[in-house]
């Protein structure tokens, strides 16, 4: 059935927005959808697709729209939405942007040049090529560049993974198994979960693979006290705390109140009793010192470019800069900083990102252990064989869409071997952890 020839111009009214990039695409379609309330659930879907497919093969499109005749912004909205749904269901096509939009739409992208078809910057593409060689470069950018698979995280405090896949099938929902994380399943298709008994009860949660791995590595124990120090919406924090088999303390902490209030449903829902959201100021707020020295385990999930989550967020590419990389080499190196001094002799500290770049990852991770000599590395390989993932890494965890089909993930461990004189004195006056709160 064909689509309203609204839908065009609603596209392209939104679309004209997103491209300012003054604010996360995802929002901007939020917003939009509740301020046109009469939009049927078909056309929002579309119209989200059609920005996507546009914001991932941007540069391709913006190429093929400006040639030729015709308004430029119209041109890209149809390609976006011929990108999602295909041309044949677009109704309020002219007979030219009919022929005009089905030969663009045929053309070999293999026989681009490499730069653009990788629908990346100019500046992210060459630091790839430097880095991986054009081909990898490529390799990683295509797969970027296609929609990412609905990834769940099964609840163990709840239920068991094959029960699980046995009650999505009733409904039915189909799913596998994911390849690394024992609790994962992988969805086929996107299905609606709000409204099933699995997803009202807290027996699954919405999660990528890859973070499901990130949680893993921590290693959490039963009766530890863990930080997960960038809790943000609490993903992360809510598997903590499934591996502790809801017993020690988890402490979740962030900056923003509004992502920790998303927190508390996802909490409530999940059936854990052993996490605790602390707002904090800043990284070296006083609610910090007071558990130095004391922490078993602590998880930074550091602010990022998020440049390893372009299948969710391809408008991150377009609003990330490599003077914003600078900025956040900055923030990424005080956090980590701060986070070390919560671990206790012999406590682990792992440091995570969802980025692909190395001034990002490794070369924080290189800087800290190199002003911080009471930390040591833990090899990675050494931590996955721990948590029985099979998974070949050398010293850290470096996850790719294209090899490993999870988003781009980057996670270091570390260990604490002593504690320095002046910290082991001030926590002998410190406050009870119960007290954070």
């Amino acid at each position: 059935m064909r689509l309203p020839p609204a839908v065009i111009h609603q596209t392209e009214e939104v679309l004209r927005e997103i491209l300012r990039f003054t604010g996360p695409a995802d929002g901007t379609l939020s917003r939009y959808f509740r301020d046109h309330p009469r939009l049927g659930s078909r056309e929002r879907g579309v119209i989200a697709e059609g920005i996507y497919g546009l914001l991932r093969n941007k540069s391709v499109y913006s190429s093929f729209a400006e040639s030729g005749g015709g308004a430029t912004m119209r041109k890209l909205t149809l390609l976006g939405l011929a990108d999602a749904v295909g041309v044949d269901v677009l109704g309020g096509l002219s007979e030219e942007e009919t022929e005009w939009l089905t030969r663009v739409m045929q053309i070999d992208r293999n026989l681009l040049q490499p730069a653009l078809r990788s629908n990346l910057p100019q500046w992210l593409f060459e630091k790839l090529v430097a880095r991986d060689g054009q081909e990898q470069a490529l390799q990683l950018a295509d797969a970027l560049n296609q929609p990412a698979p609905l990834d769940l995280r099964v609840n163990s405090i709840k239920a068991a993974r094959n029960d699980v896949i046995t009650k999505l099938a009733e409904a039915p929902i189909l799913c596998e198994p994911t390849p690394y994380s024992p609790l994962g399943l992988r969805v086929i298709k996107k299905p609606a979960l709000q409204n099933l008994p699995l997803f009202k009860e807290g027996a699954i949660e919405v999660q990528d693979e890859g973070s499901q791995l990130l949680s893993q590595v921590v290693g959490a124990r039963r009766g530890e006290m863990v930080v997960d120090f960038c809790a943000g919406a609490g993903g992360k924090t809510l598997s903590l705390g499934a591996a502790m088999r809801n017993t020690g303390r988890l402490y979740a902490f962030d900056v923003s109140e509004k992502r920790l209030a998303k927190l508390k449903p996802r909490l409530a829902r999940s059936g854990l009793s052993n996490v605790h959201p602390v707002l904090i100021a800043h990284e070296r707020d006083a609610k910090i010192k007071r558990l130095a020295g004391k922490i078993d385990r602590v998880l930074v999930d550091a602010p990022c470019s998020g440049l390893g989550t372009l299948r969710r967020n391809p408008d991150v590419k377009w609003r990330q800069t490599p003077e914003s990389i600078v900025e956040l080499n900055a923030k990424q190196t005080a956090i980590l900083d701060s986070a070390a001094r919560l671990l206790k002799p012999g406590g682990r500290l792992v440091y995570a990102t969802c980025s692909l770049l190395n001034e990002e990852n490794e070369d924080i991770v290189s800087q800290f252990l190199s002003s911080h000599p009471d930390f040591t590395l833990l090899p990675m390989k050494e931590v996955l064989a721990e948590q029985k993932i099979p998974l070949e890494m050398q010293d850290y965890l470096k996850l790719a869409p294209h090899l490993h089909q999870t988003d781009g993930f980057f996670a270091a461990a570390m260990v604490r071997k002593t504690l320095p004189v002046a910290t082991a004195a001030a926590t002998e006056d410190a406050i009870e952890p119960a007290q954070v709160d």
